[in-house]
């Protein structure tokens, strides 16, 4: 009987101290899983794949987007215009890719569309000499740099977490993981794309040189 009792208060004590080793153990730490990582890395991109793309475009979604989606709770009506807003803003990026610039004889900057003649010149300020003009003739790697413009704009949007948030409220395991390494594989292929055939062509929004 003795020994009975014994051993049913030592199991009584055992029992008392288990919870108080699982309360004094520390917690193991909870790792980021791939998706997680993945968007932080990602996130770090945005502002290099943004200098690839007219500023004006970037700047105008970048301050709509929060309105329209409603900081990523959007109902249909939000959710129109936040596609409207997309695809506005990357046509601007399509279009002004054909845009291109040049300096007068008095230093002012006239903002032209290149034409298979030479440039256009939106507010008909100056007119290029003919052998100058010429160097500002379409070509077909404008085309190129027009449809990654798109591409790169897709990506930014889609780093978006408003714009992800709106369009895919409660996404799949499978969805996350499209939605996480797509815009990655854009912005890596374009950045590419771009520093392999870059453009000198310098139009609305993007960076002016020198001469």
């Amino acid at each position: 009987m003795e020994i009975k009792v014994e051993n049913e208060t030592s199991r009584n004590l055992d029992e008392e101290k288990a919870p108080l080793l699982l309360e004094n153990s520390p917690l193991p730490e909870v790792e980021k899983n791939l998706i997680q990582q993945a968007i932080s890395q990602t996130f770090k991109s945005t502002a290099h794949l943004a200098n690839l793309l007219p500023t004006g475009s970037v700047l105008a979604f970048q301050l709509l987007s929060p309105i329209f989606t409603n900081q990523g709770e959007c109902d249909v009506v939000g959710r129109s215009l936040t596609a409207a807003l997309v695809a506005l803003c990357g046509l601007s990026c399509f279009l002004l890719s054909f845009t291109d610039s040049f300096k007068d004889q008095k230093g002012n900057v006239c903002y032209g569309i290149a034409t298979l003649r030479g440039l256009w010149i939106i507010d008909g300020s100056a007119t290029p000499p003919p052998e100058i003009a010429a160097n500002y003739k379409l070509k077909l790697i404008d085309f190129m740099h027009a449809i990654m413009s798109i591409l790169v704009f897709a990506a930014v949007a889609l780093f978006d977490q408003n714009v992800v948030n709106c369009f895919y409220p409660t996404p799949s395991y499978q969805t996350q993981e499209l939605l996480t390494a797509l815009p990655v594989a854009i912005g890596v292929i374009c950045s590419m794309l771009f520093v392999v055939f870059p453009t000198q062509r310098h139009g609305i929004g993007f960076p002016l040189t020198a001469n």
